[in-house]
Order: structure tokens, then C-alpha cells, then sequence
């Protein structure tokens, strides 16, 4: 990946997400150091945080995000060819982003996520939960 198709997948998620405004964690390539990039981040208003080099825990939800994807993806499917990979590849992001449950944003999707669906999502479950443990009450009080 060089400079210009970095550039090109932050301004396809802007397209896509125009009111986000995400921290953009890189590790240290050439791409990422450069004068263009530096500009065209602060262009877009949005931040740009570097990992520390030979260290990829650093970047640990991007190394835990590309372990997800081979097993999820690459390991059970095992593409063979290149187009067979990509084709792979996007299915599994499209669920990854818009249909798995993550356990560490409260089992909520991504996507839900992103456009701020997860309080209203969350509140429902509570109240969900409140309802079955008035039924639940109410029917062992009946049973007894």
C-alpha cells in the first residue's frame, strides 16, 4: 500500500461515514510519514496517531482485527485465487462490520456502532430485561 491508496481508503470511509471524524492509527511506513499524508489528515480535520515501531502491540485491535479475519475467513473458506481471496475477504468485513455482535462494545455492531445506534440499542435491552423480571416475579408469585 502506498501513500495514495491510504489516502484513497480514508476518503471512501469518509464518503461512506461523512459525520465520523476517526483517530487514524498507523504504524511508521513510508506512506504514513510523508508530507502529502500529514496534509491531507489535516485537510479531512482528523487526527493521526503512529505506533511505536517494531511494536505491533501497539496496534493490538488491528492485529486482533486481522487474526479475526483469517479465521473467520481466509482459514475456513481457503480461497484459490487472489479474486476468490477478495471476494472472501469483503463478505467477511461486510459481517464483521454490520451483522457480528462484538463483545467489546457491549454486543452491538459496529456499524450500529458508528452512527450512534448503540445507546438506543442498549436502552431497549434494559427494558427488555426489566419486563422479564416482572413477569418472572409474577409468576413464581402465582406458583406459590
Amino acid at each position: 500500500m502506498d501513500e495514495q491508496d491510504a489516502e484513497i481508503v480514508v476518503k471512501r470511509s469518509l464518503e461512506k461515514f461523512p459525520e465520523a471524524r476517526p483517530r487514524i492509527i498507523t504504524d511508521n511506513g513510508s506512506q504514513y510519514t510523508g508530507q502529502e499524508f500529514k496534509k491531507f489528515i489535516a485537510i479531512h480535520g482528523l487526527t493521526h496517531v503512529r505506533t511505536s515501531p517494531y511494536y505491533p502491540q501497539s496496534n493490538g485491535k488491528l492485529e486482533r482485527f486481522h487474526y479475526t479475519l483469517k479465521e473467520g475467513s481466509i482459514r475456513p473458506k481457503v480461497p484459490l485465487s487472489v479474486e476468490d481471496a477478495r471476494r472472501v475477504v469483503t463478505q467477511y468485513v461486510e459481517y464483521y462490520n454490520n451483522t457480528r455482535l462484538h463483545s467489546s462494545i457491549g454486543f452491538i455492531t459496529p456499524s450500529d456502532k458508528l452512527i450512534g445506534k448503540d445507546v438506543s440499542i442498549i436502552q431497549e435491552r434494559k427494558r427488555k430485561l426489566a419486563e422479564a423480571k416482572i413477569r418472572r416475579l409474577e409468576f413464581f408469585a402465582e406458583a406459590s
